[in-house]
């Protein structure tokens, strides 16, 4: 690991430590040092989602301590109305919704899926999801509540008890397989029963993770707050709360006098590691993957871990953040084809041509068009039945074993 990273682990792990966390209260000076080696270091290297969050101002997933706080994406299309529309037709918009609307649902009324002596059922009807689980004379059904992603890859699902906890599905729809699968690392083969067979309690901290990434708005002061929530992604889960914005721009419309408008936060703004990182809040960053213990092609799922890998990545490279190929506000491209301009920001596409400050990267000696197909392999991820571009830039050479 190059040396900046190996500072940045002692760091962290110090700030980590409740002891020394307690000797930095008492010893102010020292808590600044430690902020801005930190910060010196978010330059250089990657910092965990965990500890961004620790960090004073916006990022996604913080909670907010006030639901007034939000003012809702109809607020934001009165003035970025062409942004705002095509964003509620992305994929991030419908990163989770109730059940009863589910597309995925409503277009595979029956699913089944028996791996052994269980039977796994979900059953659509016009306004409501069925999950069944059975097996010789047991048998337990409950409505599904919330599913969690559009089908691209697969759709998970959430419902609750009596006891009113959150419960995940055993079971996951995978496009790949078109039907039913175990939802990803939850397989069991032998439960003690159709309870345990049927799901896996969640906790709300992991209820507040899980909704932080996929709605808007659904921790507020510190708690998970459903009652408000706003299934999918929209403005203000990746610009923070914007009431505050709104009201000082509609105040300097009607030439009120203000100090200073609050802005709304832009990652565009941020510095190529951090920009990489505020994507990977939900995606991952390079720590979250590395503390989470995941390798080899599940850690294709983490684009934002696996582009900071890339040699052509260095200290961190504007022209390489997740958004200079991903507009959040438009739909995903799937065609190669579309992303060779991108490429062509660094690289030369004549062996002809002279390399030049702005332009370092060599022609690629074999093809001049859809540079992605071949430096960002497709991978099959088993526990998601399906493939992942892996967003590490190679080349990569039959045969060769997966880089970690």
């Amino acid at each position: 690991m190059p040396l900046p990273g190996l500072i940045a682990r002692f760091l962290l792990k110090l700030k980590k430590d409740e002891v020394f966390r307690k000797y930095l209260r008492l010893r102010g000076s020292l808590g600044l040092l430690l902020v801005v080696c930190l910060r010196t270091q978010s330059a250089l290297g990657q910092l965990s989602t965990e500890d961004h969050l620790a960090e004073p101002g916006f990022w996604p997933t913080k909670d907010s301590p006030s639901r007034d706080n939000f003012t809702g994406p109809d607020a934001c299309g009165r003035c970025h109305r062409t942004k705002a529309a095509a964003q509620k037709q992305t994929p991030m918009a419908r990163a989770a919704m109730y059940a009863s609307v589910s597309d995925v649902l409503h277009a595979n009324p029956l699913m089944t899926f028996a791996p052994g002596k269980y039977q796994y059922r979900i059953e659509s009807r016009a306004s409501q999801s069925l999950f069944s689980v059975s097996t010789g004379g047991e048998s337990l059904s409950i409505p599904l509540l919330w599913a969690f992603g559009i089908g691209r890859v697969g759709q998970s699902y959430l419902f609750k008890k009596q006891d009113a906890n959150f419960f995940e599905a055993r079971v996951t729809y995978f496009k790949g397989l078109g039907t039913l699968g175990f939802t990803p690392f939850r397989a069991l083969l032998s439960p003690s029963g159709v309870e345990e067979a049927m799901d896996r309690p969640v906790g709300e901290a992991e209820v507040m993770r899980c909704f932080g990434c996929h709605t808007t708005g659904s921790s507020i002061g510190g708690h998970f707050d459903e009652s408000h929530i706003v299934p999918g992604l929209t403005c203000e889960a990746c610009h923070g709360p914007g009431a505050a914005h709104i009201h000082a721009m509609d105040a300097d419309a009607m030439g009120a006098p203000q100090e200073a408008t609050p802005a709304i936060f832009n990652s565009g703004q941020l510095n190529p590691t951090d920009a990489v990182e505020f994507c990977g809040a939900c995606h991952g960053t390079w720590w979250d993957s590395k503390l989470a213990g995941v390798k080899g092609v599940s850690s294709a799922r983490s684009a934002p871990s696996r582009l900071v890998t890339s040699k052509c990545w260095g200290k961190g490279d504007a022209r390489l953040t997740c958004t200079a190929c991903h507009d959040p506000h438009e739909q995903l491209q799937t065609d190669a084809a579309i992303y060779d301009k991108v490429c062509l920001n660094c690289h030369s596409n004549s062996l002809a041509t002279n390399k030049t400050g702005s332009h370092e990267g060599n022609a690629c000696p074999v093809a001049t068009s859809r540079c992605t197909a071949c430096h960002m392999q497709k991978v099959f991820v088993p526990e998601m039945q399906g493939n992942f571009t892996d967003h590490r830039i190679r080349i990569a050479k039959a045969g060769e074993a997966f880089p970690d």
